[in-house]
């Protein structure tokens, strides 16, 4: 992973700072340029566009993956949860995906437990994401725009940490990321009065012609966006979720099947390095060049975690037919396990709707083959998870690493 290095980094005009007080510290506050950067303008040199076509590429590779695939519906299911709890993790939350499946599989049972904080904000994360997808689809929904960002905002803070920090709405007051107070902090965002300003340049570029590639618009709008820094908290998640959208939006993928975060999970010093690296020198190139790899990187091993997982079930189908006694409903309910890949008797009863002891009955029937493991190790409110493809999907989302700030 490459590092800012000087002579290599073409200097330019970032933005400007503004000395502003926050907590009786007087501070420096960055107000960033307009997009697209100039004097110069970004340069896609040989290498940078050879980064980009590879890219591209990879996107379409995963696009085509989600095509060739009996049920694309299964990795949209696992990739946007997959997307959900990492951008989470960043932040520090300790959800991991297998939580998240499993309050998924209790939701809505009698005397089902409420989600604790931190699976509730990935519930949060998948909320605010299907906000924006449902009203981009819609011709009489909210277009792309920080109005669309705010209601994503809302939904994303909702009865969590942070929920009294200002849901829905840009913040009115200074922030800083980083550091034990103000004085000490990595970095002091935009002051508030100046936000209507630059939240007005940062919306105008997305509906601008530029004469850029979307895909280097999309890590342009990334940076500056964590850059304004527009809400008192979850300005990380979505910053993310504005790639994700803006994938989306502009056509470079059909459905959120690119789960960005993992990278920026494996990176996070060279992320939030090649962050400041923009700020500081103008290093736009450098990050592009980061950001670049990372969509690579993350639609290659998208496209081969879909082929394993697809050829998993196919596998797991051909034995589950050849085990003596299977039922109509223990096929039907094995079918349903890649969008349901943890299930216990009380969704089991939902999903295929029947009754109790049927509903048993064929989970019985899965664990006899192989396909179904018991978790809980109790005798009632258990759980059955479909180990073998969980354990392909979960790569990269297992806890660990230290938190970093921005959230």
């Amino acid at each position: 992973m490459g590092v800012p290095s000087g002579a290599d980094i073409p200097k330019r005009a970032t933005g400007r700072y503004e000395r502003t007080t926050v907590g009786g510290e007087e501070v420096a506050a960055f107000v960033p340029l307009a997009l697209p950067p100039a004097d110069p303008p970004v340069v896609v040199d040989a290498a940078l566009a050879e980064r980009l076509r590879a890219a591209e590429q990879a996107l379409v590779r995963l696009e085509l993956a989600g095509e060739m695939v009996p049920s694309l519906d299964w990795f949209i299911y696992a990739f946007v949860r997959k997307e959900a709890v990492l951008s989470s993790q960043i932040e520090g939350t300790q959800a991991t995906l297998v939580d998240l499946l499993t309050f998924e599989a209790q939701e809505g049972a009698e005397q089902s437990a409420a989600p604790n904080a931190d699976v509730e904000e990935v519930c949060n994360y998948l909320d605010a994401l299907a906000y924006a997808r449902a009203q981009l689809a819609d011709p009489k929904g909210l277009p792309l725009s920080m109005r669309l960002l705010n209601e994503m905002h809302q939904r994303l803070m909702r009865g969590v940490r942070g929920a009294e920090k200002m849901p829905g709405e840009v913040r009115r007051s200074q922030n800083w990321i980083g550091g034990s107070r103000p004085g000490n902090a990595a970095y002091v965002p935009p002051p508030p009065h100046v936000l209507g300003e630059v939240l007005g340049a940062f919306e105008k570029h997305l509906h601008a012609d530029a004469a850029l590639p979307p895909l280097l618009r999309a890590g342009l709008l990334h940076v500056q966006f964590e850059t304004i820094h527009p809400y008192l908290d979850g300005n990380g998640r979505i910053g993310r979720l504005l790639v994700t959208v803006l994938l989306e939006h502009w056509k470079l993928l059909t459905k959120p099947l690119l789960y960005l975060s993992l990278f920026f999970k494996r990176h996070r010093e060279d992320y939030y390095r090649w962050l400041n690296a923009v700020r500081v020198d103008g290093d736009w190139e450098g990050w592009l060049d980061f950001f670049l790899d990372g969509v690579a990187t993350i639609a290659a091993e998208a496209v081969a975690s879909a082929r394993q997982l697809f050829a998993l079930v196919a596998a797991d189908r051909a034995r589950v037919l050849a085990h003596e006694g299977m039922s109509v409903v223990t096929l039907r309910l094995f079918e349903l396990l890649p969008r349901h890949p943890v299930v216990t008797v009380a969704s089991v009863m939902k999903l295929v709707e029947t009754t109790k002891p049927t509903a048993g009955r064929a989970i019985e029937l899965l664990v006899a083959a192989g396909v179904l493991v018991e978790t809980t190790g109790k005798k009632r409110d258990r759980s059955f998870v479909y180990r073998s493809y969980l354990d392909r999907l979960r790569v990269g989302t297992e806890l660990g690493g230290a938190q970093v700030p921005g959230r």
